[in-house]
C-alpha cells in the first residue's frame, strides 16, 4: 500500500528524517523529498557532498535522483529542509517543479525568491527544529558550510 503524505508537515517530516539521516553520517543535515500531486513519494534523499566526496550530490539532487524519471514535474512538490541553493533552484526551474515547501530560510537563502518569481509556487515553514539544527551545524562547522554553500 502507498502512504500518501497529505499535509505539508508530513512531507517535510519525510525532508527532516533524510536531514537527520545525513548528519549521522557525518554528512550536511539538509534532507529533501519529491512527492506527486496526490502526495505519494517518489524519492528522498539527503547532502551526500561529504559521504560520496561528490559536490553535486545536494539533498534536493538526491531526492531528485532518487525519485526516477518522471513524465512531468509540473505537479510535483519538492520539500526542503533548506532554502535552495542556486544549483538546486536551478534543478527547480529547468524540470519545472511546480512547488517548493522550505522548512528553513533564516540560516540561508538561496533561490527561493527567483523560483516564486518564475512562477513556483513557494512555501515557508521556517521550522524552529530545523532552524536550530543547520544553525548549530554552521556554527559548529563553519568550513564545511562555506564550502556547501561555495564561499571562499
Amino acid at each position: 500500500m502507498t502512504t500518501i503524505y497529505a499535509t505539508d508537515a508530513e512531507k517535510l517530516a519525510v525532508a527532516a528524517a533524510e536531514a537527520a539521516k545525513g548528519a549521522a553520517e557525518g554528512g550536511i543535515p539538509i534532507g529533501a523529498a519529491l512527492f506527486a500531486a496526490d502526495g505519494t513519494l517518489l524519492g528522498s534523499g539527503h547532502n551526500r557532498r561529504v559521504q560520496d566526496d561528490d559536490a553535486a550530490m545536494h539533498a534536493e539532487t538526491n531526492a531528485f535522483h532518487n525519485a526516477g524519471r518522471q513524465r512531468s514535474y509540473r505537479d510535483t512538490v519538492m520539500v526542503t529542509t533548506l532554502s535552495p541553493c542556486w544549483y538546486c533552484s536551478g534543478l527547480v526551474r529547468q524540470f519545472g517543479i511546480g512547488r517548493l515547501v522550505v522548512g528553513d530560510d533564516r540560516n540561508f537563502l538561496g533561490g527561493q525568491d527567483w523560483l516564486a518569481e518564475n512562477g513556483v509556487e513557494l512555501t515557508i515553514v521556517n521550522d524552529q527544529n530545523l532552524v536550530a539544527m543547520m544553525g548549530a551545524f554552521i556554527t559548529d562547522n563553519p568550513e564545511l558550510w562555506n564550502e556547501d554553500i561555495g564561499e571562499d
